[in-house]
């Protein structure tokens, strides 16, 4: 199915957020994930299943001050 990841346009065979991320090689590392504007909690990913078409953003979070 065609995503849009960050702003890209990429084809998965990801049914889930979570084998999205695993996928696209962010394995475990600590990010926030929004499915179409709405935020997905981490426990919330295994079970949040993708649609063709659907935004995610993976955002890393920022260190300093």
């Amino acid at each position: 199915m065609r995503l849009q990841l960050n702003g890209a346009s990429i084809d998965t065979q990801a049914a889930t957020l979570s084998a999205l991320l695993q996928a696209e090689g962010f394995g475990d590392a600590k990010v926030a994930t929004a499915v179409n504007g709405t935020f997905v909690p981490a426990l919330e990913r295994a079970d949040h299943a993708l649609n063709p078409g659907d935004a995610i953003e993976v955002l890393a979070p920022m260190q300093g001050g």
